[in-house]
């Protein structure tokens, strides 16, 4: 089995299929963790009452998948695939190809990131991307912004409302309402400490270990203003890293990648299965591939929903490698 990124989801795969006895290899474009190799502290990870950084748990998982066998290549990129037969063959930024009978994609997504001076020096250290709303419990009583006027950052700030004492929103349109559920923004509404500021955008942060300052303009005045801030939650879109899979498997019109039943239109199943069965829950639309993770379409962007794909994606290795 070829994994293919070493977040969570490709870590925990790792680990399952290196302990379940299969031959596997991880491969990693860049540092293993993934997004929440960055996050300063995970509070509500099963099993850590107290927190554990990202930087640990993905220490961790490595040392796990390496004591189990695995093989571990990084910093290598995926640049192909194509099916040969009963093999799935991973072409490499180098050129260099492997082979396997079962492959599993999980290569996450990159959230867009905030273009503002300070924010790569803090991010994990007070700037945080997508579902990191798992630092909300340390800003508690304190004032923190949410960055976006999607549903997803509605729904942080929501969330972030129960702790913190002051959510500011700081949205680029006129309104939430061009972008925004109406039930979500009945919600804010009712919500006395979210504080909506729209035609604002975020121009700087500061901070010497810890983001303590942020600056945001008012784009219709152009006059900036400058205030303390614990944490600053962007959500302004995320991109999955798929284009390298060309038309080897279906994916969304964003780019994620579909799975089991998704793939199934008017009863029809997808073009070229040529197999009895219908595609497994994780599996993609070529036999044998499979998908874990922020990448998978629809998934929920979760640390421990991406482990427990990774896990379950090794069933269903085990269950294809059986019949073919």
């Amino acid at each position: 089995m070829i994994v293919i990124g070493a977040g969570p989801a490709g870590l925990a795969a790792s680990v399952y299929g290196g302990s379940e006895g299969l031959s596997t290899l991880l491969v990693e474009r860049s540092a293993p963790g993934g997004q929440a190799g960055t996050s300063s502290r995970i509070e509500n990870y099963l099993g850590f009452p107290v927190g554990l950084g990202g930087a640990d748990l993905t220490r961790r998982a490595v040392a796990q998948a390496s004591r189990f066998g695995v093989e571990i290549l990084t910093p290598v990129d995926a640049s192909a695939v194509r099916v040969q037969d009963s093999y799935r063959i991973l072409t490499l930024s180098d050129g260099s190809e492997v082979s396997c009978h079962a492959m599993l994609i999980a290569t996450g997504v990159s959230y867009r990131k905030l273009q503002a001076p300070g924010v790569d020096a803090l991010t994990g250290a007070g700037v945080y991307y997508g579902a990191a709303i798992t630092e909300a419990v340390a800003c508690r009583n304190e004032d923190v912004y949410v960055v976006g006027g999607t549903n997803s950052a509605g729904q942080a700030a929501v969330y972030l409302a129960k702790y913190a004492r002051n959510v500011t929103m700081l949205v680029r349109g006129q309104s939430l309402a061009s972008s925004m559920s109406s039930y979500l923004i009945g919600q804010i509404n009712a919500t006395p400490n979210i504080h909506v500021l729209p035609n604002t955008s975020i121009v700087e942060v500061k901070g010497a270990q810890h983001l303590e300052e942020v600056t945001y303009e008012h784009t219709d005045t152009h006059t900036s203003t400058t205030v303390r801030a614990a944490a600053v939650f962007v959500f302004i879109g995320a991109v999955p890293h798929t284009e390298w899979l060309g038309d080897t498997v279906e994916r969304d019109s964003a780019g994620f990648i579909l799975t089991g039943t998704d793939l199934i239109r008017d009863g029809a199943r997808p073009k070229g299965w040529g197999l009895a069965r219908a595609p497994y829950m994780l599996e993609t639309s070529v036999p044998g591939i499979f998908v874990a993770g922020d990448v998978r379409h629809q998934s929920i962007k979760r640390i421990a929903s991406a482990v427990g794909e990774g896990a379950m994606c090794v069933a269903f290795v085990h269950q294809y490698l059986a019949n073919h």
